[in-house]
């Protein structure tokens, strides 16, 4: 496919067919993905493919706690775990231990061990240069050197035919997932990315225009276009 025709459909797809992935095809696409930039090009990126059944049943339920946190929130009209107007989280918005008691049905996360491909992608946190540290507001310049690997991936995988979805839920139960997979305390949890054979292709996406984004010299600017 073209470049930007791969940019323009790749959705978050979070419903696959039961064909199976190719590990020579999943492969390819870290093959890929790898050219990602990242600070210092310290590649700060480590990525554990998910195959046993075993394995993926305890991540599929440890995914749905951190799901019905997500979905308590979002049930009170709220963004998940997201910052105040003054740029910091103030601490649960929810019951936190109510909310992973209460059930929140969705065919993803309660059939999470049965997509075709899962790759945990972990963030080196030594190799981030993690430049917004100490300001007085949620950090997420860390992200840049770990998340346009995570992107390439998904270009990667509508170029061939493939959908898939990134998700950062899991990190919510990160310790129970570093015990359960052996992660070093040093890793962190970036995402979750999930692959497969689409169960249906998207071919235009729906986004803000450019001028409802971007303006000129000051946040209160001109619209840019």
């Amino acid at each position: 496919m073209e470049l930007r025709d791969v940019m323009r459909t790749t959705p978050a797809t979070r419903e696959f067919t039961g064909e199976p992935v190719d590990r020579a095809v999943v492969r390819d696409l870290l093959d890929v993905a790898r050219f990602a930039p990242s600070g210092g090009n310290r590649q700060g990126w480590r990525v554990i493919v998910l195959d046993d059944p075993e394995v993926r049943r305890h991540v599929r339920d440890l995914y749905v706690l951190g799901w019905r946190e997500y979905m308590a929130h979002t049930r009170e009209g709220l963004v998940p775990f997201a910052a105040g107007d003054d740029g910091r989280w103030n601490g649960p918005a929810v019951d936190l231990e109510e909310a992973r008691a209460t059930p929140a049905p969705t065919p993803f996360a309660d059939h999470l061990d049965e997509v075709p491909v899962l790759l945990l992608v972990l963030a080196d946190l030594t190799a981030l240069a993690t430049i917004d540290n100490g300001l007085d507001r949620q950090g997420i310049a860390g992200g840049a050197s770990v998340y346009p690997f995570v992107h390439n991936l998904l270009l990667a995988a509508r170029d061939v035919g493939l959908g898939g979805v990134m998700t950062t839920v899991l990190a919510r139960q990160e310790p129970a997932v570093r015990d359960l997979l052996g992660i070093p305390q040093r890793f962190a949890i970036a995402s979750l990315v999930a692959l497969g054979h689409p169960a249906r292709q998207v071919t235009k996406l729906h986004r803000a225009e450019v001028e409802e984004f971007t303006t000129v010299d000051r946040f209160d600017g001109p619209a840019f276009g």
